[in-house]
């Protein structure tokens, strides 16, 4: 065994991720409904060590949207699993809060491929997370989150300390104490779920707690840009059948308009769900929503204030 292998062994077993559970060495054994319940136990462990680390994902999501408000763009870094999740998540956000292209960005050690396939050694280069990152233009303006279960993932350390030093605010999501990512960043979020089930299996109860704050990060970073009115999607991108759909419903929900009236809306606004719902609760027409819109920076609420200033905004409706 080389030094370079003996240092890694013993940074692994240090890491409350890859510990052994002697408990579990039979689990081969058990029926399956044993094996299943188990594993539902370990995972309803999750939320509750998320919680543990809401204040620090808070303040996360303050710094984020105080960024993107100003134009920043927020970029995942990570590999395996962890880069994954982040590709996902950014990937969910055009369909869902219309987010522009590039504004939220996955990258994932050893390139787009890696989504699908296992790129053997990407995630020990720090310097493909630095030519990676270069190659998206990282300035002072973005935000950049590094995801790595262990903590210690050369590719996510490696992202966040260069996009430090480049004057980006930096997030480091880990689901180990002490973490080298959360003490490069200048916001660590640590998630201690403890040993998974099946050895250093990270996809498993490590995989779902950040999945569980990749949720919050981007979603609540949305909410405070204004991208939703209540808990309703209102920049929501009508690209497919279900989501012109989900769009009439949308407008009808926030505004208790019948089926013709929010038809209408929608026309007048050529589909955009919140320039509809401001025709309809403002009396305005589309192009003065549009403009209202605009003076606004796209939040709703305001705009309505704006268009009638002696109300108080409506609720979307039950």
């Amino acid at each position: 065994m080389t030094t370079e292998h003996r240092s890694l062994r013993s940074q692994l077993d240090t890491l409350t991720t890859e510990a052994f559970r002697p408990e579990l060495s039979e689990i081969d054994t058990l029926p399956t409904l044993d094996i299943a319940r188990l594993m539902n136990g370990e995972d309803a462990q999750v939320a509750a060590a998320v919680a543990l680390r809401l204040p620090e994902i808070a303040g996360a999501v303050d710094a984020i949207s105080a960024r993107m408000a100003a134009g920043g763009r927020l970029v995942y870094a990570g590999a395996g699993t962890a880069g994954r999740l982040g590709v996902l998540d950014a990937s969910e956000c055009p369909p869902t809060f219309d987010t522009a292209p590039g504004q939220v960005v996955g990258v994932i050690a050893g390139g787009p491929a890696a989504v699908v396939t296992s790129v053997e050694g990407a995630e020990d280069s720090a310097e493909r997370a630095r030519e990676d990152l270069d190659a998206l233009g990282i300035c002072a303006a973005d935000t950049v989150v590094g995801i790595s279960a262990s903590g210690r993932t050369p590719y996510a350390v490696g992202a966040v300390a260069h996009a430090r030093g480049l004057g980006a605010l930096t997030v480091g999501l880990s689901c180990n104490a002490g973490s080298a990512l959360a003490a490069a960043a200048e916001h660590g979020i640590e998630v201690v779920v403890g040993p998974e089930l099946l050895t250093g299996s990270t996809r498993l109860k490590a995989g779902t707690a950040q999945k569980l704050v990749l949720n919050m990060l981007s979603t609540i970073t949305m909410i405070r840009l204004g991208k939703t009115f209540g808990n309703l999607m209102v920049d929501v991108r009508a690209s497919n059948e279900k989501l012109r759909a989900r769009s009439r419903r949308i407008v009808a929900l926030a505004t208790g308009a019948d089926e013709e009236e929010t038809e209408r809306a929608l026309a007048a606004t050529g589909g955009e769900v919140k320039n509809a719902i401001l025709v309809i609760l403002a009396g305005v027409d589309g192009p003065t929503a549009a403009r209202l819109l605009e003076r606004s920076g796209g939040h709703l609420r305001a705009a309505l204030t704006t268009a009638a200033p002696h109300t108080s905004p409506p609720s979307p409706t039950a």
